[in-house]
């Protein structure tokens, strides 16, 4: 008797750093620098050409998915988390100028000081997104560390939403979930790619 259960693989893949997110700015919708280029140099791209890419519509994610060599299609589903009126500014200033406000949003996934999304938004739009690649078959999303955090907690269903708060996912990193019998499964977070054969990362 053949199962009906639907199956899913799903890797997740984080853009590098830009200069702007290492020197502790919110991102706007800056490139790689030179650096993570060479990053990217380094992980060799042999990709089936059957896979189903998609990429989140910002320019680094974009340079990401054509650095690795990806034919990816536009998601904005996948885009990063909205920080609102925060975008360009530095976690110093802010600690300066609005500590209460940072103090929140560190703590509260709720909270939105910033007038943008708040990462619990976030994960209901990550989730929503997740769910639909359940009996997709493989599939590659080239997008930003918060989303993919926000995919691993929603992933952990009965995982407190805090625990968002508490989860770290590096740039150009892969992250690999999977879907069977009704639940998804997280199979590993934040594999460094730099150096690594993307294929061989994936299966």
């Amino acid at each position: 008797m053949k199962s009906n259960a639907l199956h899913g693989r799903l890797t997740l893949i984080s853009h590098p750093a830009t200069r702007e997110q290492k020197a502790g700015i919110f991102p706007l919708d800056e490139p790689l620098d030179e650096q993570s280029l060479r990053e990217l140099a380094s992980v060799p791209r042999r990709v089936p050409r059957d896979i189903k890419v998609f990429v989140a519509p910002e320019l680094r994610t974009r340079q990401t998915s054509d650095a690795l060599g990806l034919n990816a299609i536009d998601d904005s589903e996948l885009r990063d988390c909205d920080f609102g009126r925060w975008h360009g500014r530095s976690l110093e200033e802010l600690q300066s100028e609005e500590v209460q406000s940072l103090i929140d949003w560190l703590n509260d996934i709720r909270a939105a000081p910033h007038e943008g999304e708040s990462f619990y938004k976030l994960m209901t739009r990550v989730g929503a997104w997740l769910d639909r690649q359940r009996g997709a078959g493989p599939v590659v999303a080239v997008t930003h560390g918060s989303v993919i955090r926000a995919a691993v907690v929603y992933a952990m269903q009965g995982s407190p939403h805090q625990s968002f708060l508490r989860l770290e996912v590096s740039p150009l990193t892969m992250t690999d979930i999977r879907f069977g019998g009704g639940f998804w499964c997280i199979r590993s977070v934040g594999v460094p790619l730099e150096g690594r054969s993307l294929m061989k990362s994936m299966w």
